[in-house]
């Protein structure tokens, strides 16, 4: 249909009249006015008030020196990363044994058989998290991997195995 002809009831092909999947129990506006925070005092004052915006997905901010900080859910965030992030594992079968490494990373693990080496990639990882945030953010080679380190401390092991192994990880060599 041509979107610059009546559609027969005197309106245009592209109006749009309804907005669809917007749910209307979300709490009262009031509630949800106070999503920025312009100090860590109004803030701690209204702490409920902040876990329960970024609980409900909004974007929710608070500001220290100068500084604006986002107030996320974890699951959100954690979820988001692993997209926004894939894993990109390369897993190898060599010598007997499997291996597995994020390219990129100074992340490997290997073992006798995929899942073994899959639980030594996701120990490595973890220690990786935890050397990064003990004193690799700081290291030119090594600061732009806080979605990683991120990524690692918000997620389980079943998590982590999941985006180790998707679709276009298992790719032998």
């Amino acid at each position: 249909m041509d979107p610059q002809l009546p559609n027969g009831n005197g309106l245009r092909a592209f109006d749009v009249h309804h907005v669809l999947d917007v749910p209307t129990d979300v709490g009262s506006l009031e509630d949800m006015t106070i999503r920025h925070f312009p100090s860590y005092s109004e803030a701690r004052a209204n702490l409920r008030g902040v876990l329960d915006a970024a609980n409900t997905g909004v974007v929710t901010t608070l500001e220290r020196d100068h500084t604006r900080f986002a107030v996320v859910d974890g699951e959100l965030l954690r979820s988001q990363l692993a997209a926004l992030r894939p894993a990109h594992a390369v897993v190898t079968a060599e010598g007997g044994g499997w291996s597995a490494f994020l390219p990129g990373l100074p992340i490997a693990g290997e073992g006798e058989d995929l899942d073994a080496a899959i639980d030594d990639l996701i120990d490595a990882l973890r220690d990786y998290a935890s050397d990064w945030n003990d004193r690799l953010h700081v290291v030119a080679n090594h600061e732009a991997n806080w979605a990683v380190a991120a990524l690692v401390e918000l997620s389980t092991d079943e998590q982590l195995r999941s985006w180790l192994l998707t679709i276009d990880t298992i790719a032998e060599q």
